[in-house]
C-alpha cells in the first residue's frame, strides 16, 4: 500500500534529495543540483522563506521505498504581484506510477487548500531563477545546470490529473559565426558618438558587484517584471544571488551598456557550462570537483546564456546586438562548441526575434501546467 509522508526529519530530507539520484541514475541527460544547495531549502533561514509557505513529501510504499516526492511553494509575493492564489509544484519526481503521482498531487493541493488557495500550477520553483517547466520534447538531449530533466512519461502523469497547459519555453543550440559583423562595429560607434552610449566588461566580479550591482537587480526587475512566474527581488535574494554569481561567472562573462552617467541601460550574462562536471560527481563538492569545476570554467566547451535585458525605453537602438556582439568576438577568439539559450517563453517575441541572428538549431521545449483545486 502506498502513503504519503511529510518531509521532517533529517532521514527524510535526505531522501528527499537522494529520490531523482536514483531514479536517473541510467539517465545521461539529467544534470543534478549541487547537494549542498538541496540541503539549503530545508533551513529556517533559507532565503526565499520570508515570502514563500513551503511543504515537502515523499510517497513511499509498504517496505518504506521512495516511489515519488514533491515539493509545495506558496510563493506569497508572486500571489500578491500577479493577483493569484497559486500554490507551485516543484521538485516533482516519480516513478511510472499514476497513483504516485496522484498522492503527490493530492497532498499539495489538500495542504494549500487550508490557505485558500484556488490553483496548482507547476513545475515552478521559488522564483524565476530556479529550475521550471517540465521537458516535454529533447530527452535525448544533455540539460544545462540551470534546468531540469524528466523522463517522457512525466507529461501523462501530470495530464492525467487533470492539468493543462499555462505557458511553454522552448531552447535552441546557437552557433558562433565565423566572423564578427561589421555593420555591429559601425552602429557601436555611431551609439557612442550620438547618445554616449559604450559597452562596459568588468576586470574582476568583486569591482562589477560594488559598482554596478544595485543596478544590475533593479534592471532585472525593470526588464523581466512582466514575464510569467517573475517575483520581486528581496535583499536575501540579491545577496544570495552575488554568491553564486562571483562563483560561475568570469568578468568575460558580463556586459553591460552605460550612458554617459554610468546608469546601467542593458546587460547580458552568460555562464562556463558546469553540467558535465556537476553529473560526474553526482551534485557532491570535494576536491577533485573543485579542480575540475575551476579548470571547466576556464575553458569551457560549452557556454550557457544567462539573462539578457534592455530598458524599454532603450529597446530600439540595438544594444542587444552590441552587447551579444562582444561574446561572438570571444567565441571567435576562444572557440566554443556552441551556446545554450535555456529557457524563452514562447510568447517572447523580442528575445525570439533576436534569435533569427544566428545559425540555430532547435532542442527543447518546457511546459508550465496549471489546474484548478
Amino acid at each position: 500500500m502506498k502513503k504519503i509522508i511529510e518531509v521532517k526529519t533529517n532521514k527524510d530530507i535526505k531522501r528527499f534529495i537522494n529520490f531523482p539520484l536514483e531514479l536517473y541514475k541510467d539517465s545521461p541527460y539529467y544534470v543534478p543540483m549541487l547537494y549542498g544547495d538541496e540541503k539549503k531549502i530545508f533551513k529556517k533561514d533559507y532565503v526565499y522563506n520570508n515570502t514563500c509557505k513551503t511543504i515537502f513529501y515523499l510517497c513511499v510504499d509498504e517496505k518504506d521505498k521512495v516511489l515519488g516526492r514533491i515539493e509545495g511553494i506558496i510563493q506569497i509575493a508572486a500571489n500578491e504581484k500577479w493577483n493569484q492564489k497559486r500554490v507551485r509544484f516543484t521538485r516533482f519526481d516519480s516513478i511510472n506510477d499514476q497513483e504516485v503521482a496522484n498522492l503527490l498531487f493530492d497532498a499539495v493541493s489538500n495542504w494549500a487548500k487550508e490557505y485558500v488557495i484556488e490553483e496548482i500550477v507547476g513545475p515552478l520553483g521559488y522564483s524565476d531563477l530556479e529550475r521550471e517547466g517540465l521537458l516535454i520534447d529533447g530527452f535525448d538531449k544533455l540539460q544545462t545546470y540551470e534546468e531540469q530533466y524528466n523522463y517522457d512519461y512525466y507529461q501523462s502523469l501530470i495530464e492525467n490529473y487533470g492539468f493543462s497547459k499555462d505557458v511553454d519555453w522552448i531552447e535552441y543550440k546557437l552557433f558562433q559565426p565565423k566572423e564578427a559583423d561589421p555593420r555591429i562595429e559601425t552602429l557601436a560607434k555611431k551609439l557612442e558618438e550620438r547618445h554616449r552610449i559604450r559597452i562596459y566588461q568588468p576586470k574582476s566580479m568583486g569591482k562589477f558587484i560594488k559598482e554596478y550591482g544595485d543596478q544590475f537587480f533593479e534592471m532585472i526587475d525593470t526588464t523581466y517584471g512582466k514575464l510569467y512566474g517573475t517575483v520581486p527581488f528581496t535583499k536575501k535574494m540579491m545577496e544570495s544571488s552575488i554568491s553564486n554569481f562571483k562563483l560561475l561567472l568570469r568578468p568575460q562573462d558580463v556586459a553591460v551598456a552605460l550612458d554617459k552617467d554610468n546608469k546601467v541601460l542593458g546587460f547580458a550574462l552568460m555562464f562556463p557550462s558546469i553540467s558535465e562536471v556537476v553529473t560526474k560527481y553526482k551534485g557532491k563538492i570535494g576536491l577533485r570537483f573543485i579542480i575540475d569545476f575551476f579548470r571547466n570554467k576556464k575553458h569551457p566547451k560549452v557556454v550557457d546564456l544567462g539573462l539578457i535585458g534592455i530598458l524599454p525605453e532603450y529597446s530600439g537602438y540595438g544594444i542587444a546586438t552590441m552587447l551579444v556582439d562582444v561574446f561572438v568576438r570571444q567565441f571567435i577568439a576562444h572557440p566554443v562548441e556552441h551556446l545554450e539559450t535555456n529557457l524563452m517563453l514562447e510568447n517572447n517575441l523580442n528575445i525570439l526575434g533576436f534569435m533569427k541572428n544566428f545559425t540555430r538549431e532547435y532542442t527543447k521545449r518546457r511546459r508550465c501546467f496549471v489546474k484548478n483545486i
